[in-house]
């Protein structure tokens, strides 16, 4: 793993839950934990992508199944989901789970950047990152729902 040692890695994973906590609890009005299963297969997915920059480079992404992310924005909104507000609002989750995550590390706090998420929907891809030694990926569940978080790191160049 190179540059995080198992501590950090087991720390970083802690900060993705209590992350996950924070967010969902304050944004989408529901708890969320990590649960056991990962999601169901479902043929339409979307996933956000938030960039890091910095202290660390690489990049969280949110994955979820279309139902998980269509009760994502009606928990947020209090409306019925349509299209653009589903990528929207889990676009915001992601953004707001990255920003969580750093602030938990002094380091990332001040010494990370995050881009604005970038949205993919559809099937059968699969996100990967040629550069990043560290791949860290849990799975959440809130509600009846689960989606994946994944972090990829590696040392800033």
């Amino acid at each position: 793993m190179g540059f995080a040692g198992e501590e950090q890695i087991e720390r970083w994973q802690q900060h993705l839950d209590l992350a996950a906590e924070e967010v969902f609890s304050t944004m989408v009005g529901v708890s969320c934990a990590p649960a056991e299963a990962d999601p169901a297969a479902e043929p339409e997915t979307i996933s956000a992508v938030v960039g890091l920059a910095g202290a660390v480079s690489g990049a969280l992404v949110l994955r979820a199944g279309g139902r998980a992310a269509a009760r994502m924005a009606e928990r947020m909104t209090g409306a019925p989901a349509e299209p653009a507000m589903v990528r929207d609002a889990v676009g915001e989750v992601c953004n707001m789970l990255a920003g969580t995550w750093k602030r938990f590390d002094p380091k990332l706090s001040s010494g990370c950047l995050l881009s604005t998420p970038t949205m993919v929907a559809g099937d059968h891809y699969e996100f990967f990152s040629q550069r990043a030694p560290l791949r860290i990926e849990r799975a959440y569940g809130f509600e009846e729902e689960t989606f994946l978080l994944t972090l990829f790191c590696a040392p800033a160049s």
